[in-house]
């Protein structure tokens, strides 16, 4: 009879989906300004990210760290961030996804300022800690915000946005870190979590927690918020109650209920991305893209500014192309481009060891850490963290997105904390690792990742929980 009754609602569901008109592919400007303030926390983000590559000398020298200290300092971003990540989805769902971007908010603002008016090592690791936690907030919930606000085929281009914030963050720092004091810095990296805590009292809240929480009459207004006063929202809130009721029996699942065999091959899918993503060096050449460039003999100064300059414009290359291509074309595109280029890496390093075109190699691995940081960004870069807001139904989307995120931070943790140790150990032996990783990714992508393209999270939800073979990757 369950049976039964699930496969009704499902063909009920696929039927809604199939007369679904254009009300609600509408662009407003409500959906365009509920992105950008879900994306503001995104760009302090990119500043947590590349802040201690901007502050090193002069915290370690105002504040007489030694490098064990500053090292300590920069690591408990990444302890922080695992800590915010594994509260993260019980977070989204018992504030929404509103009240837990208020949350990362004053966490964030918080340690920001603990930084920027430091004055001791203790002040410094509470700011990194606290700002840690609500960036694992942040981490989660906008993708998955955005996700739940926008049609279904531009949902793809307006989640990339979150790492394109990101990347505008990073450069920002990148560029201008040279120039403005560490305290300052501090201060820009608070900046857009004011401007979110303020613009968060403007937008409305996601229609997909509202129907978790049975608040119709809520869904309805937020649904002609985001799709317009005169738009006919009947059919997208019958659809999203249609699947809110699919999942209302199984709404108290415990973490148990993810390893079902119908949920087993998305959870694969989620921390199985998470895990290419960052095992194949991303978080590395990003984190220490300076101490490769000195190691190759390039110019640090130029490369960081260069690189800085780069981040903005090839994070725009998969905000074009993710609802053109679609996401497993941009994911093997990427993972082919990682991997070649971090072979070529080990190749120039090798070469430099053997003394054989030394003069070439500093200009060779500039090119190919270019070219990596760009590859990475129109795939792996951002498409695990929209394909992670997409795939978990609402019944298991709590436990299941904090296992994701707290995958992705604790194996970048692993990575960023190994990597000077490999990199000591053998400068191409490193890269080749990356580059082996990025092959196995290659494969993991082209026998296991669907194409979600022009699905709306309903539909991508119920294709889900069937087995992986009886789902169209084309």
């Amino acid at each position: 009879m369950v049976v039964e009754e699930e496969k009704s609602i499902e063909e009920g569901l696929l039927q809604l989906n199939n007369q679904n008109g254009d009300s609600d592919c509408r662009i407003t400007l409500c959906v365009i300004l509920s992105t950008f303030v879900a994306v503001c926390g995104s760009f302090s983000f990119g500043v947590s990210i590349g802040y201690t590559s901007c502050a090193e000398i002069g915290i370690m020298k105002d504040m007489d760290l030694s490098i064990a200290q500053f090292s300590a300092f920069g690591s408990l971003f990444t302890v922080g961030a695992a800590v915010g990540a594994l509260f993260s989805g019980t977070m989204a769902i018992i504030l929404g996804r509103r009240g837990t971007m208020w949350v990362s908010d004053i966490l964030c603002i918080t340690g920001w300022l603990s930084i920027a008016f430091a004055k001791d090592a203790m002040w410094l690791n509470f700011g990194r800690i606290s700002s840690g936690i609500g960036i694992g907030f942040i981490s989660y919930v906008v993708p998955v915000y955005i996700a739940e606000i926008t049609p279904k085929h531009v949902r793809g281009t307006f989640t990339f946005t979150n790492q394109l914030l990101q990347n505008a963050g990073i450069a920002m720092v990148f560029s201008f870190g040279n120039f403005i004091n560490w305290r300052t810095m501090a201060l820009v990296g608070a900046l857009p979590c004011f401007i979110q805590g303020i613009g968060l009292f403007f937008v409305p809240e996601s229609p997909r927690w509202l129907a978790k929480v049975g608040m119709d009459k809520e869904l309805e207004n937020s649904l002609r918020h985001l799709r317009g006063r005169d738009a006919d929202i009947s059919r997208e809130a019958s659809e999203i109650q249609v699947i809110a009721k699919m999942v209302e029996g199984d709404s108290k699942s415990s973490f148990y209920d993810l390893f079902q065999r119908k949920y087993r091959y998305t959870l694969v899918v989620g921390v199985g991305l998470m895990f290419v993503q960052q095992f194949s060096g991303s978080s590395a050449v990003i984190f220490y893209a300076s101490t490769i460039f000195r190691k190759a003999g390039f110019p640090v100064a130029i490369g960081s500014t260069v690189l800085g300059l780069f981040m903005i414009p090839k994070a725009m290359i998969g905000l074009v192309l993710v609802d053109k291509w679609g996401r497993r074309p941009l994911l093997l595109t990427s993972a082919s481009g990682m991997s070649i280029t971090c072979m070529l890496l080990g190749l120039a390093f090798a070469l430099q060891k053997m003394h054989l075109l030394s003069e070439l190699t500093p200009v060779f691995t500039f090119l190919c850490i270019l070219l990596y940081i760009a590859t990475f960004a129109i795939g792996l870069g951002a498409l695990p963290w929209i394909i992670m807001s997409e795939i978990f139904p609402m019944n298991i989307k709590v436990t299941a997105g904090s296992i994701v995120t707290l995958a992705s931070w604790t194996s970048s943790s692993v990575v960023t904390y190994a990597f000077n140790f490999l990199f000591e150990w053998s400068t191409q032996g490193t890269f080749y690792i990356f580059g082996a990783i990025g092959g196995a990714a290659l494969l993991f992508i082209w026998l296991l990742v669907p194409e979600t393209k022009g699905l709306s999270l309903e539909e991508i939800q119920v294709s889900f929980t069937r087995q992986p073979d009886e789902i169209n990757h084309t």
